[in-house]
């Protein structure tokens, strides 16, 4: 068992990763209608990602036993201003994310439950990487301008394919 706050907070994290999931494919989807198909396959993978991250925080409290809560999700947004707005709005949803994770930290720390923060470090260092993975992706996107984005969604498709060659 684990401190109940600490369950509680993992339970929050778990709504938090599944919304992150339905954000990255209503960002997906939208890329994907306005022909970024460089852009909508990275943030589809983003989105089975965040999934996973979901499905890792339930396994967590099961193996401790405790209990896991299917959150209910708000809707995301569907509509976009256009592709920089987007990956502006990708960054501030990982600090958003980052924020959470080290309140996780803090709680843990309050509370003495060192397997959770032992745990959840996995987490800390995986945000590390999704930002500078998106700030890699404004700076690209900032470099192309308006006249390449054609460059920069194809540029995406080299992104997507080091992210997955990392991941092996």
């Amino acid at each position: 068992m684990i401190p109940k706050e600490v369950a509680k907070i993992l339970n929050e994290q778990i709504e938090k990763e599944f919304y992150s999931s339905n954000l990255y494919l209503a960002m997906a989807i939208w890329c994907d209608a306005q022909g970024f198909e460089g852009s909508s396959q990275w943030l589809y993978d983003q989105a089975e990602e965040e999934r996973m991250h979901g499905f890792k925080f339930i396994h967590y409290l099961v193996d401790v036993d405790e209990k896991a809560v299917v959150p209910a999700l708000k809707k995301p947004p569907v509509g976009f201003k256009d592709i920089k707005s987007l990956f502006d709005m990708v960054l501030k949803h990982e600090q958003f994310i980052s924020d959470s994770i080290n309140e996780i930290v803090k709680v843990c720390h309050k509370t003495n439950d060192y397997r959770t923060m032992n745990w959840i470090q996995y987490f800390v260092s995986e945000q590390i990487e999704e930002e500078s993975t998106v700030r890699t992706i404004l700076d690209k996107l900032s470099l192309a301008g308006e006249k390449n984005i054609f460059w920069f969604d194809k540029e995406m498709v080299t992104i997507r394919n080091n992210a997955d060659s990392s991941n092996q």
